[in-house]
């Protein structure tokens, strides 16, 4: 067994994950970086997920896991379906694939195995809440759990931003040094525009919002 820190890390080639990339780039020895092909809206997802990692220098592995948009409805699989412009009160919102991080994460734990790799890297969170039950951190606690007695293997799933807002995750970009990267190569967007995105969908919204805030407290700090 080697004696280096090896991670791997969830990679979707958004805002979140990409912040981890470059979190786990620090944080340990090695890095490698799994993508999943589960029949998404944007194929683009996967273009900007390679080309980051060629840049980052990171192995990416690409896994086909399409069956998701058979046995779950949802708009981020289903292009007839339109992206709810707002949380629904009383349901999460329809941009929700059921088990997606559970799945994820259980893949991710396979291959990592076989690599000799014992650290889970993953950009859930739960403090900008979009209502997604998979990206609390109970959850995350109870599937590290379920997944060291199922394969009888020692893993730490690590989770950087779980309780950073969005403001803080820009924070963090900015520390690593990769916040131009962050903010013109990443895909965030529901509609598939790369970088600031298309400004109205839930997800870039909620990005815009806290670079909006972080730029902001940025630029108090420097006037002072």
């Amino acid at each position: 067994m080697s004696d280096k820190r090896k991670a791997l890390v969830v990679f979707s080639g958004g805002q979140d994950s990409t912040t981890c990339l470059f979190w786990a780039i620090r944080e340990f020895d090695e890095v490698e970086a799994i993508s999943f092909d589960y029949g998404q809206r944007h194929k683009l997802e996967l273009e900007v997920a390679s080309k980051i990692a060629r840049e980052a220098q990171v192995p990416l592995r690409i896994l086909k896991l399409d069956m998701l948009s058979q046995i779950t409805d949802n708009a981020l699989t289903n292009p007839d379906l339109e992206v709810e412009a707002e949380k629904p009160a009383d349901r999460p919102p329809n941009t929700l694939v059921e088990g997606r991080n559970m799945l994820f994460l259980t893949y991710a734990a396979i291959y990592a195995k076989s690599k000799d790799i014992h650290h889970l890297v993953t950009g859930v969170g739960q403090a900008d809440y979009s209502g997604y039950p998979d990206c609390r951190d109970e959850f995350v606690r109870s599937l590290n759990q379920t997944l060291n007695l199922s394969m009888d293997y020692p893993y730490e799933i690590h989770t950087p931003l779980m309780w950073k807002n969005k403001e803080e995750i820009w924070q963090l970009s900015d520390e690593l040094e990769v916040f131009d990267l962050v903010r013109t190569q990443t895909l965030t967007c529901y509609n598939g525009i790369v970088g600031d995105g298309c400004g109205h969908c839930p997800s870039c919204k909620l990005r815009k919002n806290g670079l909006d805030s972080y730029l902001l407290k940025k630029k108090h700090k420097s006037d002072q």
